[in-house]
């Protein structure tokens, strides 16, 4: 029978370089965690939106649209920075504004708009399109910014 015999020099070297080991390796695993919880704080939220066109015909052959923002709804945080980003799909162009802000702007087919937000009051604002207010005017084309 052989038996393995350590001297206890050896055995305080191999523990002391396993505390070591854990360590590092325990500071490395949190370090990473910090930098990631870091990065997202500094990262600007995009959110991607896009105009649509919603077509059918009537049993009598007449045509019936209606223009919608997609998603219609968006919720953000009192005082978060947002970059909406929207797309224009359907439509030559829908100049727009949000109800109660100076923000306006017009989107056009196949090209991209910013609009940088951000709110410090809680409420729910209407993305409203001008040329679409109302079903009288193919709409209504209204998405809501819900703040909390």
């Amino acid at each position: 029978m052989k038996f393995l015999v350590f001297k206890k020099e050896t055995l305080l070297f191999f523990m002391a370089v396993a505390i070591i080991l854990a360590s590092v390796s325990a500071w490395f695993m949190l370090k990473a965690g910090d930098i990631t919880v870091f990065n997202q704080q500094d990262k600007i939220r995009q959110i991607h939106m896009v105009t649509g066109e919603f077509k059918s015909t009537m049993k009598d052959g007449k045509e019936i649209e209606a223009y919608r923002w997609d998603p219609g709804t968006i919720i953000l945080k009192k005082g978060e920075k947002v970059n909406l980003i929207i797309s224009g799909i359907n439509g030559a162009e829908h100049p727009f504004y949000i109800e109660g802000t100076s923000i306006k702007g017009t989107v056009k087919k196949g090209e991209d708009t910013f609009v940088p937000l951000q709110f410090q009051k809680e409420g729910t604002y209407r993305l409203i399109c001008e040329m679409h207010p109302d079903r009288a005017h193919n709409g209504p084309m209204i998405a809501y910014i819900v703040v909390n």
